[in-house]
């Protein structure tokens, strides 16, 4: 009795939806509508041809593929059979391809097709034939499109005559379920391998926190490969038997399309996707009094969203926005804004239940209340560990706590804050200077959109602040201007020296901004003046 306590399948969320809900729709994607039972059959057919193939519990199987009714269907496959998936940031070139299949010790890959622009099979085939280990690899291709690479295996006939029933393998709870490569902004991507109890745990946590049933309807904007999209979203909409309407890639007009069309009562983006949809100038082409009237909850994470946008976001779309805060190696849910407790805007709320969450000191020792720390984690939802990776895992697990290299703050009221990456702390002359403080700060001015501040190197001061400005559509403010406005707002070690308006801002496929392309931006500009003054 022991021993069948400690068995779970993360695959079990689907399955269970696919017994109680058979003929309602789990997954839209354009026209397509396939149904818990349509969609558990194809996952079975993929699990007895992996089966087929001498893959099975224990394995690693790789997956490259956009939001498209074949993430799901390959990943319950490889869960179904006992193995652990290995999801890959869709925009990896080969050489990176490469890194993940050996570091995971891959045994098998499935790559989609891709587009004229995203070529991603003509990076992925090549990437699988260098690595020795991985000895299957099957195309993903839609109904009637033949494989453009020659020698390459397609899914579709690897399904082919399949049985559309599989009983899944009794998996242990703490058996590896998913490895989640991380960004790799310092150094080699690393891959937290999370369990099976760790996601299905959050995903409770989760229909808790949402309040989810088989009503909701969710928008899938949030890359599937990425934890956040992957263990809210779609792990936690099968649990309860939701509707997910994917969405191949995150466009504003098409996120409104959908949110219209197909009565979507929850969506969970990062910030740059709500900024996005805040100033979209075809916004009132759409109904958005019906939007508002289906649409019940937002969901923000990924990083800290400027109390300004959440604000003129509600007020445009009267929707409410809930903030969150979690890493890949949380599974990823740590802490939450919950419904049934005030809303602090700015805040990412408590932690989740069964969850402690500590700000504390460069020694791992607590701070008093309302000092700067790190976030350090322990609980049901960390990671097993870096995979292959010892020496990584026993540093973010320093004194029993898992060290998320955040900078946070707590109030009086046990509410957590972000205040910045550790990493990204600008020390200039002594002084700390937090780049989240200084864009929320410009973000009031009244011509600013969007803000990415990062330290510049600098001699006389070790670095300097600059900030990268994106302003709103119609308003026209000056570097100088805005400089010189920063002077009045905040103190003098803290306003930026240096201002660069762009049209864009640089972001990964999850919506972050990614400011090491900014720093390398600045790196380039002052080799390129010190080259001309010479």
């Amino acid at each position: 009795m022991s021993n069948l306590v400690t068995k779970l399948n993360l695959a079990s969320v689907l399955e269970d939806s696919a017994m109680n809900y058979p003929n309602k729709t789990a997954i839209v994607f354009g026209e397509t509508r396939l149904t818990y039972a349509q969609l558990d059959g194809m996952v079975n057919q993929i699990a007895n041809g992996l089966k087929e193939h001498d893959i099975g519990r224990g394995d690693k199987v790789a997956l490259s593929c956009p939001n498209l009714p074949y993430f799901p269907m390959v990943y319950y496959a490889i869960l179904k059979i006992g193995a652990t998936v290995v999801p890959l940031n869709v925009l990896l070139k080969k050489r990176e391809i490469t890194y993940h299949l050996k570091d995971s010790d891959s045994k098998a890959y499935f790559c989609f097709v891709g587009t004229e622009e995203l070529p991603m099979a003509q990076e992925g085939w090549p990437a699988f034939n260098e690595v020795e280990a991985c000895t299957n690899f099957w195309i993903i291709t839609p109904p009637g499109v033949a494989s453009p690479i020659e020698g390459a295996a397609i899914m579709s006939s690897m399904m082919g005559d399949k049985s559309t029933t599989f009983e899944s393998v009794a998996t242990n709870r703490e058996d590896g379920a998913v490895i989640l490569y991380t960004s790799g902004t310092t150094g080699l991507a690393k891959g937290a391998e999370l369990t099976h109890s760790n996601i299905y745990d959050n995903c409770l946590v989760n229909q808790g926190l949402f309040r989810t049933s088989p009503d909701d309807i969710h928008l899938v904007a949030l890359p599937l490969f990425h934890s956040f999209g992957q263990t809210c979203q779609m792990n936690a909409g099968f649990l309860v038997g939701s509707t997910l309407v994917l969405l191949a890639r995150f466009d504003p007009g098409d996120a409104l399309q959908a949110m219209q069309d197909e009565n979507v009562t929850l969506f969970a983006g990062v910030p740059t996707m709500y900024w996005a949809l805040l100033n979209y100038p075809d916004a009132d082409k759409y109904d958005l009094e019906k939007i508002a009237k289906n649409f019940r909850l937002g969901a923000s994470g990924g990083s800290s969203m400027p109390v300004e946008v959440m604000n003129a976001f509600e007020e445009k779309y009267k929707i409410k926005i809930l903030e969150g805060y979690g890493l890949s190696e949380t599974s990823p849910v740590a802490s939450f804004s919950r419904m049934d407790l005030e809303k602090v805007p700015g805040s990412i709320g408590v932690p989740i239940q069964g969850v402690e969450m500590m700000i504390a000191d460069e020694n791992g020792k607590a701070v008093p209340q309302g000092d700067i720390g790190e976030i350090l984690i322990r609980g049901h939802n960390i990671m097993k560990g870096y995979y292959n990776k010892p020496e990584a895992t026993a540093e973010a697990f320093q004194g029993g706590w898992f060290h998320s290299g955040d900078l946070g703050r707590k109030d009086e009221k046990g509410y957590y804050y972000i205040v910045d990456r550790l990493k990204d702390m600008i020390l200039r002359g002594g002084f700390n200077v937090y780049p989240r403080e200084i864009e929320d700060v410009l973000m009031t001015h009244p011509a600013v959109s969007l803000v990415a501040v990062v330290g510049e190197p600098n001699e006389e001061y070790g670095e300097e602040v600059t900030a990268f400005i994106i302003l709103k559509e119609g308003q026209t403010a000056s570097p100088e201007e805005l400089i010189e406005w920063s002077k009045n707002e905040m103190a003098s070690y803290k306003y930026p020296r240096k201002v660069f308006i762009k049209k864009e801002l640089p972001m990964n496929a999850t919506g972050k901004i990614l400011k090491r392309v900014l720093r390398d931006e600045m790196e380039q500009q002052v080799t390129e003046q010190k080259v001309e003054s010479a």
